[in-house]
């Protein structure tokens, strides 16, 4: 008896279909997550340039363009989009596709023929083919009309790679912007760092002195009371202010990805100067509609738009495929087992031509919505960058006002000092003082934080790069250079001088 080993088949495919139904799920396990803890602190902060002095602005830029894990996922979307745009590309070439394959049938395959006349069996049964046989082809083929689709779709993906870039300055700007902010607030924390410490220290003294003169009957009770009241509401003011201060450090460091309880001490500049806008509101605008991140993507989602439209109609057209190849069948009936073969097809889809007004108005809808969110976004830059500028001279004014009151605010506490007498009411008055000079000190660098970061956000909303166009490597040093020259062009463009 013949066997028919071809029957096991359906059981081995069921036996697979059972098998991949009992698949479960797995959670992670506490030991393989702990596992891992180390490799990822080691990704997250290792390979890092140790901090080496006073860490100033345009270092503290460097080290957020280098490291910063935000910023190195965009790098990593712009280089997945160009993999991704040279795999687009390879739909261009032609098909080259190698084939092979066995079969078996469990009889021969026999074959009879009949008289069409008189419908009787005219040969014998006989066969043509093996009962297994083997088979190869290697075949060419070019199909002109999916070139032509293929290559608007590489067009359309280059576009998308040119979006992602344009995200990606979008996000430098927003992390520039971050990174002035944070510093600005670290600056500040540390120049009032010395001052809250030394304000808390003589009233914290002031007010064991009250008590005890309290204990010891010297001064009447609501008089001592009052004291310590006005004594403690300092405290707590300053208590309050140090908190605030000690976050100012840690925030940069994360902007920085700096390992947190990392300590470092940020540059000091030596006077607070207002920085210089010269820049009339019409060249503002001007800058932004050319220069701004939204507004370029907005301009290639345009183009690809209209690329969409070219090609939807390319797939109307008639497909012409030229196709070349070589094969190989192992049948010894046959006379000829390996042979080559070449062809031209032409092939179109008729019904495409019923629905060619409803694919070519779909597609130029698609561009006009495209054109009208650019027009929005034209309007919404316009608006952002008339608010900025508005900003700008609020925040500018408001600082010359700290400033002043910062100077009074300083004479007064050195008239005060000179003035207090051993007693302590004159104590209290030199505390009181200084509590004032460490408020208005605070409001001095907080305003001026705001007016750098004001001044950023012009820069931001006129689509100025503050990421260095040329650097002489990619270590910190060259960055910070480079950074150097890119903010000097930077405040030439926005204070006028250029």
């Amino acid at each position: 008896m013949t066997k028919r080993p071809i029957k096991l088949l359906p059981l081995a495919i069921a036996a697979a279909f059972v098998t991949g139904c009992a698949v479960q799920p797995k959670p992670i396990e506490l030991a393989e997550r702990q596992s891992t803890l180390e490799e990822d602190r080691a990704v997250m902060f290792g390979q890092q340039e140790a901090v080496n002095g006073a860490i100033g602005l345009e270092q503290a830029m460097a080290r957020a363009l280098k490291y910063n894990l935000d910023f190195r996922v965009k790098l990593m979307e712009e280089a997945l989009a160009q993999r991704q745009l040279d795999l687009t590309s390879m739909d261009m070439l032609p098909k080259l596709a190698l084939g092979a394959g066995y079969s078996s049938r469990s009889n021969e395959s026999a074959s009879s023929s009949e008289d069409v006349v008189t419908h009787r069996q005219s040969l014998v049964p006989s066969i043509s083919s093996e009962r297994e046989r083997g088979n190869a082809d290697l075949t060419l083929s070019w199909n002109v009309l999916d070139f032509g689709v293929s290559y608007y779709g590489a067009q359309q993906q280059a576009d998308r790679l040119l979006i992602l870039q344009e995200r990606k300055r979008k996000v430098a700007h927003q992390l520039m912007q971050q990174v002035r902010q944070a510093y600005w607030q670290a600056v500040g924390a540390q120049q009032l760092e010395g001052p809250v410490e030394a304000l808390l220290k003589d009233a914290e003294a002031a007010l064991a002195d009250s008590r005890k003169v309290e204990q010891e009957k010297l001064r009447a009770p609501l008089e001592a009371l009052n004291y310590q009241r006005q004594l403690l509401d300092v405290i707590r003011q300053m208590a309050l202010i140090r908190s605030s201060l000690a976050q100012a450090k840690p925030r940069l460091a994360t902007i920085m990805n700096l390992a947190p309880g990392s300590r470092f001490s940020v540059g000091t500049p030596a006077k607070l100067e207002t920085p210089p806008l010269g820049v009339p509101l019409e060249k503002m605008e001007e800058l932004a509609l050319l220069n701004r991140p939204e507004l370029m993507e907005a301009r290639y989602n345009q183009r690809i738009s209209t690329l969409e439209t070219k090609k939807a109609m390319a797939k109307l057209m008639p497909g012409l495929e030229f196709s070349i190849g070589e094969h190989y069948d192992s049948n010894k009936f046959l006379v000829n087992q390996a042979w080559g073969d070449a062809g031209v097809r032409v092939s179109w889809n008729l019904l495409n031509l019923v629905n060619a007004g409803k694919i070519r108005g779909s597609a130029e809808a698609q561009l006009k919505v495209a054109q009208e969110q650019r027009m929005a976004l034209n309007m919404a830059v316009l608006t952002q960058v008339h608010v900025a500028y508005i900003d700008y001279q609020g925040r500018a004014r408001q600082y010359e006002l700290e400033r002043d009151l910062n100077t009074v605010e300083q004479r007064i506490l050195d008239q005060t000092r000179n003035a207090a007498q051993s007693s302590a009411q004159g104590k209290l008055q030199a505390i009181l003082a200084g509590a004032n000079a460490v408020l208005s000190q605070l409001r001095l660098y907080q305003s001026y934080g705001e007016l750098q970061n004001a001044y950023g956000q012009i820069g931001a909303t006129l689509g100025l790069d503050p990421l260095p166009g040329e650097a002489n490597g990619y270590d910190l040093a060259s960055l910070s250079l480079a950074f150097e020259g890119a903010e000097a062009r930077w405040q030439g463009t926005v204070g006028g001088k250029q």
